[in-house]
């Protein structure tokens, strides 16, 4: 059976215009435990749009994330992190420990939840010709993530923390 002379360039058009609908797909690892019912249960009350930056579709369990390009990546599952120096805030119940040490790109993790929640957000990515803050990334989302169980633990202020002796050798 002989094709008609436009039916290559047209299956040429349709493949190229399929293939550039899933260029929009954001690449986020699984975390370990993105399986854990306690992750669903957050994920389906995740918003729309946070510090005005749109949700776009991710390609693993238990993620998100927002802003063209990516501003906002979340991620539940990850590993619950154990003591540290570094920042711990509350923002609507939730304790957060906050690695500064890439700014503007900022990753923080819930800590004192199972299963925790990790998010990286990069303050100097545009969306909208608008920086995404961080305050109200953690405004909008700690709500929701308030939803897992407390399993213990929360921030204490760095002044207030027992410093851990350092050993002595013999």
């Amino acid at each position: 059976m002989q094709r008609p002379r436009w039916f290559v360039p047209v299956a040429l058009t349709v493949a190229a215009l399929a293939l550039t609908g899933c260029a929009g797909t954001v690449n986020v690892p699984a975390a370990a435990d993105a399986n854990s019912p306690a992750c669903a249960e957050v994920m389906v009350r995740l918003p729309d749009s946070v510090a005005g930056a749109d949700r776009r579709h991710t390609d693993s369990q238990s993620t998100a994330a927002w802003g063209d390009p990516t501003s906002v990546i979340f991620s539940c599952g990850v590993p619950t992190p154990g003591p540290t120096t570094l920042r711990c805030d509350n923002v609507s119940g939730v304790d957060w420990v906050i690695d500064e040490s890439e700014a503007p790109k900022f990753t923080v993790r819930t800590f004192g939840r199972e299963p925790a929640v990790e998010l990286f957000f990069d303050t100097s990515v545009t969306d909208a010709f608008q920086g995404v803050s961080s305050r109200e990334v953690l405004d909008a989302l700690s709500p929701i993530v308030n939803r897992l169980p407390r399993t213990g633990g929360a921030c204490v202020d760095r002044v207030d923390a027992t410093p851990v002796p350092t050993p002595v050798a013999p």
